[in-house]
């Protein structure tokens, strides 16, 4: 018996569309990420991006659990002295809700040239339209 190993031209990839509202935000993360990553195929090969296209919709209305809307905090820098700034998960759901969910997944990849590779295959929207229609999306029940 022999170990197939993928090839970049071997892989093919489908668009996923996933509806975020009422979904808890690291189950979403993870399972998107999976997909993502390419683990849900028997193809899965570690160091090609085996994964398909998610869209996510509807990022505005994600649920999360316990105190996190007033405790999470998230951190950027501008290069400057004195540069961190930090916002509450509560703020930038309101301003950049599409941030949030990208954050999450994007922590759950890897972090290599792979990985930034893989996370360009993510889309996320506030609401609930998305200009993917072309692509003919796969809803997926998580």
């Amino acid at each position: 018996m022999r170990t197939i190993s993928a090839r970049e031209q071997d892989v093919e990839r489908d668009w996923y569309i996933v509806d975020a509202q009422g979904q808890t935000l690291g189950r979403l993360a993870t399972r998107v990420a999976t997909i993502l990553r390419g683990k849900h195929k028997p193809i899965y090969t570690p160091h090609v991006d085996c994964g398909d296209y998610v869209i996510i919709v509807n990022a505005e209305k994600i649920h999360v659990t316990g105190q996190k809307m007033s405790q999470k905090k998230y951190y950027r820098h501008s290069g400057y002295p004195g540069g961190l700034r930090e916002v509450v998960l509560r703020d930038q759901l309101k301003k950049f809700p599409d941030r949030v969910l990208e954050s999450a997944v994007r922590g759950m990849l890897p972090k290599s040239r792979l990985g930034r590779r893989m996370f360009k295959k993510l889309k996320v929207y506030a609401g609930p339209n998305h200009p993917h229609d072309a692509q003919q999306p796969k809803s997926l029940e998580l």
